[in-house]
């Protein structure tokens, strides 16, 4: 973006457009910037399968925007309930956070059982 705003800098210097023009043009490129740099992660969707031999198939599609907002959620009202509190101790997550953050991508737990059941969990 710095090569775009010194183009219309140097527009403005050599009497091209005037200073007004000039500024009007570096906040389109401000926005549209601003727009180009979001994060891509976030229009990213989890994908539950599960395929089961007896035909009780589950198939769910979960935004990340959900899934990250669920996980911080959750995990805070879980710690504070006692029974609870023992299941979600030892869970980091602000390391799962951080995978979603990172962008992980693809297939993330592939599973099938010895009687030809399969777990996917796919994000995409």
């Amino acid at each position: 973006m710095n090569e775009e705003i010194t183009k219309v800098l140097t527009m403005i210097q050599d009497g091209k457009i005037d200073a007004d023009q000039g500024s009007e043009l570096i906040q389109v490129l401000k926005e549209k910037e601003e727009t180009t740099n979001k994060p891509k992660y976030l229009d990213k969707t989890l994908k539950i399968r599960v395929v089961s031999t007896e035909n009780d198939n589950v198939m769910v599609n979960l935004p990340i925007k959900l899934v990250k907002a669920v996980l911080m959620a959750g995990h805070s009202i879980a710690a504070s309930i006692p029974q609870s509190e023992k299941y979600v101790k030892d869970i980091d997550i602000n390391l799962l956070i951080e995978a979603i953050e990172n962008e992980l991508d693809g297939q993330i737990v592939d599973i099938k059982s010895a009687n030809g059941d399969t777990v996917s969990v796919i994000i995409e």
